[in-house]
């Protein structure tokens, strides 16, 4: 390709263009095709392989430079750097994680998480939420409670209680921190779901209405250790899936 051949795609934007190259990379990374340490192929070959001018692959690769995946120096290339500098907050990064796959390990570590932030959120919530927040949690909880509920609608409403109660705490950290709670949440609910089976969904069902109960209460210790009850649940049904699988 020469160096003024159009992109493809023309009616994408350049943006849009740069946003995919980045993510057909990124994910490429994430997925080990380009392992830790390796060197990406060079910039010719990569305009080559996207369809893409140079202005656009840079942009691309600065794109997932400031997500930790890559550096590039003078001479050498542009390598990937390892996992440990990958900012794993990052809501694309969770993204492509999320559409390679989980490993058992990766999921452990995204409960682990989850244990860390949404007990908290959930004290904040009682503490702080506003007849509004109470209402969008209750909805969501609604929603978790009606009757011969499909597994894909149990996991967008579970999703949307937890998120309702993210934004119900009032902490602009912890509403930076929601694509990792989608992630991980989302996550478990592939491996395990609690509308399987009737049983375990009525306890669901009714370990989040003690949740919602308890922030409605202002009874933020309550919800704080029902939450991690929660959790703890969808951290043991994840194991013994991912050994059933």
């Amino acid at each position: 390709m020469s160096k003024g051949q159009p992109d493809r795609d023309p009616a994408l934007p350049g943006r849009s263009r740069t946003a995919r190259v980045a993510a057909e990379i990124g994910r490429a990374i994430v997925s080990g095709a380009y392992p830790e340490r390796s060197l990406l192929p060079g910039d010719a070959e990569l305009m080559q392989q996207f369809g893409v001018s140079r202005t656009v692959l840079r942009e691309a690769l600065r794109t997932l430079a400031g997500k930790g995946l890559i550096e590039a120096k003078a001479r050498v290339g542009t390598r990937v750097l390892p996992r440990s500098t990958w900012n794993l907050f990052d809501r694309d990064l969770l993204a492509w994680q999320a559409r390679e796959g989980f490993d058992s390990q990766f999921v452990t570590h995204l409960s682990e998480m989850r244990l860390a932030l949404e007990p908290e959120a959930a004290a904040l919530a009682a503490l702080r939420r506003t007849n509004h927040d109470l209402e969008s949690i209750f909805h969501c909880f609604d929603r978790m409670a009606a009757p011969e509920i499909s597994r894909e609608e149990f996991a967008k409403a579970d999703l949307d209680f937890h998120l309702a109660i993210v934004i119900g705490a009032h902490n602009p950290f912890l509403r930076s921190a929601a694509a990792l709670i989608e992630v991980a949440l989302m996550g478990l609910l592939k491996i395990s779901s609690p509308a399987e089976d009737a049983g375990r969904l009525g306890s669901s069902v009714e370990d989040h209405r003690r949740i919602a109960d308890a922030i409605a209460a202002r009874d933020p210790e309550s919800a704080r250790e029902t939450m991690k009850v929660v959790i703890g649940v969808g951290m043991r049904a994840s194991r013994i899936g991912d050994l059933a699988g």
